[in-house]
Formats: structure tokens, sequence, C-alpha cells
């Protein structure tokens, strides 16, 4: 019964295209344990005797086109009997499965899929269950990406420990990354606000290529990540994380989830992390990974009424974090902004409120509106050395939206309103920049299918901002079906952003460079506001290897800014903001194959070719520390099930990085320069897991298991207080190997 509240909630936040008069939509449960409502996620589904079907989502839920002259709908998945259902018109329906064999015969062989790219929409999306998370040890979701080839994880600076992710060859700034559609890690929180979500909250992530969607916002560029969070209703009751690394991290997750009456269920999920050892492995006398602790509390209250077609989500949430870095012998009550040892802390906490509520008109199912707004308080107060830097970010978001369709389903559209405040308060050196931005805006979407071959959106926004001033956002997106199991995709977009170059930045404080900016006029730090067109195109092919499915995709994906702020390194003495001049773009080509070789075996393939050029005030350049190619693999096993549940899972992913360009050095004594081009890379991540039943299992694995290691990361470590310090030129890992293990336990 709750499962058809979510699929209401699907209809109206627009997760789903609208069930309407020629589509037939469903969820799919198994049927061992009917009263359990167990939804079956990658589950055939398709028209008999037609090339026309689709794939259950990670909720159970599909939808697909309806026409008078189907009449058979088959519904097949792996270690279930095959039912073949008469259809006699579009509508909502539910179906279970009957698991293979009798109760008291044999194991049900059950593989779902953990990560896949849908043939049907028109975005080029890949959707990465809960189930792919756990193929690694993602703590938060900064580390939720190991086994994602789309995207790049590096380390920006030799410090903090913190990962920054890279989409399309372009740093996270320029990717749109959401909470469940609401814009969130952006300003204040972009350098460590990906730590801040918990991997367990995670309940699938859906990553866009591209240009997104004009509902989202004008922000995006390079393409959107959108992570969904558990849900009271579908979550475990109660479910226990625990971790333990290595390098001395400890980390413990617990979600405790009640339905309280048959409209409102609550949860409160607690997240605690710890690492109090001191590591320098590769002894130039800097902490190789900082000490930290954090406490992150969410409160999440959600509402369903099916009747009255009403369904809403509060969330709460507080946490507090905090890091010390530096030279090993770092005290902070002795040495903070002092000579006698190198150190720094950061120290942030952060308040946030989110509401979300949808209605679906009960007598008109095709449509509904939906509201959201979040407000937000992020404070951070830190010091690198001698550096200071403290940082203040109120924000609020709210959106309408209002979707149905026009005369019929093959013309839907969604339209609606938004409103965004941000007051910036920063204290950087010895200055003081104060800024408070707002925009308002209104947006329309279209969406035509011709329910065979042919989907296509197209939107467009315009905006009034306090600095920028008025600009409009188009948005395209456009999926063919040229013949069996084939989807070809285009797009293009623009989008604009406000720059926050010094919380985007945040490893220049780490150095002995000064800052200069190069002021123009505009109304960010003197700086005009970034302003790009992504132009995208991708194939899929999907066909049978040894009897099996699977699939080939190629993309190639170009970024052209009319306006970008240039974030030069070339010169070791300063660290230089000024609008572009001239050219900057990103050409992104990516192939992937997905293979399953044998029973219950996984194999993932993919390469990466990067050609990022900016024009510099010295000339052209390729882009720094942003490796030209990339090779990925990643391969899964499971053991089959025995009587009580249990198996073994394994996974392994490998990445091999081409060689990078060093920022130039050539101006600094010899002893502190560093040569052109970095080495290549080649890291293995490996990790076993023993699931004893459906509720309990435990963990092993390894990071970096080859044990490569950059050498000397930090320029003049053994001067860090001198002119020529820098701890910004980082490529690949310094730790080393680390092993950690873990256990999940679940009731």
């Amino acid at each position: 019964m709750y499962y058809k509240h979510l699929w209401l909630l699907a209809l109206c936040l627009g997760l789903q295209t609208l069930q309407a008069q020629e589509k037939l939509s469903g969820i799919l449960f198994e049927g061992s344990e009917p009263d359990k409502n167990v939804p079956l996620s990658g589950a055939n589904i398709y028209w008999e005797g037609t090339e026309t079907g689709t794939i259950t989502d990670f909720n159970g839920a599909f939808e697909l086109p309806y026409k008078k002259e189907y009449s058979k709908l088959i519904v097949s998945y792996v270690g279930y009997k095959t039912d073949t259902l008469s259809v006699t018109g579009p509508g909502f329906i539910k179906h279970w499965l009957v698991p293979e064999g009798t109760l008291d015969e044999v194991v049900i062989q059950n593989r779902k899929q953990t990560s896949f790219r849908s043939y049907l929409q028109a975005q080029n999306v890949t959707n990465v269950s809960s189930a792919e998370l756990l193929k690694a040890a993602c703590c938060n979701l900064a580390e939720s990406f190991e086994t994602n080839p789309s995207i790049d994880v590096n380390f920006p600076d030799a410090l903090t420990g913190n990962r920054q992710i890279k989409m399309l060859g372009l740093t996270s700034p320029y990717t749109l990354i959401a909470i469940e559609n609401i814009p969130s890690i952006r300003g204040a929180s972009q350098a460590y606000g990906l730590s801040f979500i918990p991997g367990t909250w995670v309940e699938s992530i859906q990553i866009s290529k591209g240009a997104g969607s004009v509902i989202n916002g004008y922000e995006s560029i390079a393409g959107q990540i959108n992570a969904e969070l558990q849900k009271p209703l579908t979550d475990e009751r109660f479910f226990l994380n625990a971790y333990a690394g290595a390098d001395g991290r400890l980390e413990l997750n617990n979600h405790l989830n009640f339905k309280l009456n048959k409209n409102w269920s609550t949860g409160l999920y607690l997240h605690g992390n710890l690492r109090d050892t001191k590591n320098d492995m590769n002894d130039d006398g800097f902490l190789d990974n900082p000490l930290q602790e954090q406490l992150n509390v969410m409160n999440r209250w959600q509402y369903t009424d099916e009747e009255k077609g009403w369904v809403g989500f509060l969330n709460l949430r507080f946490l507090t974090d905090s890091k010390q870095t530096g030279e090993v012998g770092f005290n902070p009550e002795n040495d903070k902004l002092t000579t006698n040892a190198w150190g720094a802390e950061i120290e942030t906490t952060r308040a946030e409120a989110v509401l979300k509520l949808g209605y679906v008109f009960p007598e008109i199912p095709y449509q509904s509106f939906g509201f959201q707004g979040a407000y937000s308080h992020h404070e951070q107060d830190s010091y690198f050395g001698m550096n200071v830097y403290d940082i203040q970010h109120e924000s609020f978001y709210s959106n309408l939206n209002f979707n149905s369709i026009i005369g019929d389903s093959r013309h839907n559209f969604k339209t609606g309103l938004s409103f965004t405040y941000d007051r910036y308060d920063e204290s950087v050196l010895t200055d003081t920049y104060l800024r408070t931005e707002n925009s308002v805006g209104a947006f329309f979407e279209y969406a035509y299918d011709n329910l065979s071959d042919v989907l296509l959106t197209a939107g467009v926004r315009v905006d009034h901002h306090n600095l920028i001033g008025t600009f409009v956002t188009p948005r395209f997106h456009m999926r063919y079906t040229p013949w069996e199991k084939s989807s070809l995709k285009a797009s293009f977009g623009r989008g604009v952003r406000a720059p926050s170059i010094f919380a985007e930045n945040q490893q220049l404080f780490g150095s002995s460079r000064s800052i200069s900016i190069l002021n123009s006029g505009g109304d960010f730090y003197g700086l005009d506001a970034e302003d790009a067109w992504n132009y995208g195109v991708s194939f899929m092919q999907g066909f049978r290897l040894f009897n099996r499915d699977a699939d080939i995709v190629f993309d190639f994906y170009r970024t052209d800014f009319r306006n970008q702020v240039v974030v030069d390194w070339e010169d070791p003495r300063q660290v230089r903001f000024y609008n572009l001049e001239g050219s900057s773009y990103a050409n992104s080509f990516q192939t992937e194959v997905n293979v399953s070789p044998a029973e219950r075996l996984d194999v993932r393939l993919s390469y990466r070719l990067f050609d990022v050029q900016t024009d510099y005030l010295e000339g052209k350049l390729q882009k720094p520390l942003t490796p030209k190619h990339r090779f990925f693999a990643n391969i899964a096993y499971e053991t089959g099930l025995t009587e009580k549940g249990a198996q073994w899972k394994f996974d392994a992913t490998y990445n091999w990085l081409s060689e990078q360009r060093f920022p130039n050095t050539l101006s600094n004594p010899e002893a502190y320069r560093l040569n052109e081009m970095t080495s290549d890379l080649n890291t293995l991540n490996v990790q076993i897991t023993r699931v004893f039943s459906p509720k309990f299992e435990i963990y092993a694995g390894g990071e970096n298991i080859t044990n490569v290691r950059q050498s000397n990361p930090i320029v003049a470590a053994d001067d860090p207080f001198g002119e020529y310090f820098d701890t910004t030129f980082v490529y690949g890992p310094i730790f080393g190997s680390m092993y950690y293990a873990g256990l999940r336990w679940k009731l």
C-alpha cells in the first residue's frame, strides 16, 4: 500500500513521467512475502511481439507507452517465473512475481541492477542505487563515485583529505549538486559539503550529463548530480553501520524509523566520525590526512494521504565538523596563528530545514503541483598557518511548479516560479567581503513523446538576479530510437552562475601565494558572473553477449565559456583571478561497456579522453592537474545464495590516469621546482562482503592496494613559513594503501 504513496510522490516532484491516458504504469513486487510488498528493481517489462519495453526503477515502478494493438505484457526477472499479463487498456497496475521453485526447494537467485542508464529518458542519466554504493567504502557522498567512470575524484590539496569531484573535465562548482532536487552543495559548502552527506543516508543517485532541466535552476553547466535520501516509510526500522580504517578513521551510522499512523512516519538519522591518529607515511613532517570529528543529525518526517492526494517531507538537520591538519607536532593550544609550527583548523557548523509538498488531483491523475522550500545557515571558521578564512552563508531556496498535459499525454508541460536568497559574509586574510544575492525566476518545460521512437523536452527560464540582471537560460534534450535496443540522445543548454572564488578554492590558503584579483568592475569580487553553453550527444546500444544482456555507450560533450572566472596558478608566487579574455572550453569523450561474461559476474569498462584548455595571461594552456586519458574497470561477482540467504560478494575497481600538467614552477629555486608533467597513476580498490543473512553482513577492503604514493606532495615542506611553501600540487594518493572493515545490521 505505501508504495503507491511513493509513486504519488514521484508524480508530484517530477521524478517520473506523468501517468496519463495512453500510458501504462505500475509497480512490481516480489511475491514470496506479499504482505511486505518488497519492490523488484531492474525487472524487464515489454509488450509481446514489440521492441517497446522498460525496466523497473529502484522502487519497482515502471511506465511505458500503450497502444490499442498492445494486449500482452511480458514481465520477467532473474530467479522468478516469467508472467504474461492481459491488458485491456491504459492505467495503473500492481503485480507480484512468484519465485521459481517451491518454498521447501531451492535457493532463489535474486540479482538486481545496481547501476544503469535508461534507454527511454531524454536526458543522459545514470541511475545509481544504494547497492552500488556498498561496493566501496563510501562513508559520505564525496566517496560515493569510486565505481562510476563518469565522475573523477581527486584531492585538491595535501592537507585536508577533502575529495573534490570533476565532471566533463570541470570541477564541482560547474555541476549542480542537489539533494532531492534542491540545489544544496553550493556557496560556502562547495569545498566540504559532499563530506557532510553520510553514504548510508543515500537511497540512490542520479548523474545527468550536460545541461540539466530548467526546473532545478540556472546554475547547471557540466551536469547535475541528485541524491535521493532514505525515506522513513521504506527504510529499515533499525539500521546500524560501523566502520574502521587503518588510517585511524572510525564511523558509526544509525537509522531509527517509526510509522506513527497511516499518514505519518518519522526517522532519526545519526552519524558520527572520528580520526585521532596522526599519520605521516612519507616522512615530510606533515599529516597525510587531518584529525577530525563530525556529528551529524537529521530528523525526517514523511506524510502521505492517498485518498486526498497529498504527500510531504520535512527535514531538520544539524552538524558540527572539526578538522586539524598541518605539521605533526602542531598543537593549536600553543601554536595557533604563530610561527612555532605550521597548522590549520577548520570548524564548521550547519543547520538546515527543508519542506517538500506535493498534490495530485484525485480526479485528474495527470495533473499535479509541488512546492520545495529550503533554508540553511552555514558557518565556517578556519585558519591555515597565518592565513585566516571565515565565512557565513545564509541561504533560502523555493520552487513552486505545476504539471499537466496539452490535449493528450503525448504533450506534457511543467511550469513554475522560483526564488533564491543568499547572504555571504567572508573574512579573507585582512579583508572583508559582504554580498547579498537574490533572484526571481519563471520556467516552462514542454515534453513531447510520440510513444514509440521520439521523446524531447524543451525548456526555458527567465531569471532576474539583483547583481547579474535579467537573463534567459534555454535547455533542450532529445532521445531517438533508430532501431531495437538503441538510444541516440542529444542536448544543449546554457548555464549561468555566481562565483564564490574563495569558498570554491580554499586550497590556496595552504600556501604562501599572494591573492591577486584583476578587478574588471564586476559585482563578484570585482569579477563578472560565469556564463557557458554545453552541447552533447550520446549513443547507447544494447546487445547479447555470452547469451546475456550487455550494452555499449559513446558520449561526447563540449562546454564553451562565454565568460569564466579564470583561476590562474601559473605564477608560483601568487594565485590570480580574472575574467576570461579569449576562449575556454572542455571537450569530453567517453565510451563505456557493461557485460556479464558469466552468471553473477558483472564487468564495466570505460575509456575517457579530456581536452580542457583556457586562455591564460601566458597564452592558451591545458588545464593543470587534469589527466587527458583515463581507463576504468570494475568487476563485481556474487556467489549463489545459501538456504539462509548468505553469500559472498567481491568487488574490484581499477583506474589508470595519464600524466597531468603541473602549474609552472620555473621561477622557484631549483630545489622547489617540479617537472612539467606528473607521472601516470595506477590504483586498485577491492572489497569483500560476507552476507550472513538479509539482515546482517560484514565487509573488508582496501583502497589503493598497489600502494601508489605521490612523493613530496608539499613544495618547501621544510620551510612552511617561507615564500615557496605550497600544498596544492597534488595529483595522486599521499597516504598509500588504506585497509578497512565494517558491518551492517538491519532490523
